[in-house]
């Protein structure tokens, strides 16, 4: 009788056990996935922030000690220097750029930590001299972090994709 009582104790605690497991792995997955939105939303308000050519839209979620690299690599120190500098690019070479998204690839490194690989296409460029740039493509590497239950750009690097190929794709 004791070892049907120990067994039927071991079950019983073993099947809580589970059922807690399934819980919290699913309130996990749909914390992820809301926060995988919510990060995708971020990347959606820069592009439009971008595509208004507009540096405070484009700039405001950026953490206030964010560092941002462009493309030709000028770096922008603090959220501050980044709108300022995005409103520079804005009024000169960027007047009439415009970015496609391509594709978004989001891991999360902690719960409130996210790395995304973000490739864009880039169109209306124009050089120093005026003369326009043909579109491009440029992967950037952007560092959300989540503070107050928002996720905001801790870093931003870009890059262009495959800039001196001989042969597309």
């Amino acid at each position: 009788m004791k070892r049907l009582r120990r067994a039927a104790c071991a079950a019983i605690i073993g099947v809580s056990a589970l059922a807690g497991y399934v819980v919290v792995a699913g309130a996990q997955q749909m914390g992820a996935t809301a926060d995988e939105q919510a990060v995708r939303q971020v990347i959606t308000d820069m592009t439009e922030g971008f595509n208004s050519h507009d540096g405070r839209a484009a700039s405001r979620m950026y953490m206030p000690e964010a560092r941002l690299v462009t493309v030709r690599g000028e770096v922008m120190e603090g959220q501050p220097a980044i709108e300022k500098g995005l409103t520079s690019i804005f009024e000169t070479r960027a007047k009439t750029a415009m970015h496609r998204t391509l594709s978004v690839s989001i891991r999360f490194l902690r719960p409130d930590m996210a790395l995304v690989h973000v490739t864009n296409e880039l169109s209306g460029l124009v050089a120093p001299d005026g003369a326009a740039l043909p579109p491009h493509q440029e992967l950037s590497l952007r560092v959300l972090a989540k503070q107050d239950g928002r996720w905001q750009v801790a870093a931003f690097h870009n890059t262009m994709v495959r800039p001196f190929a001989t042969s597309p794709r």
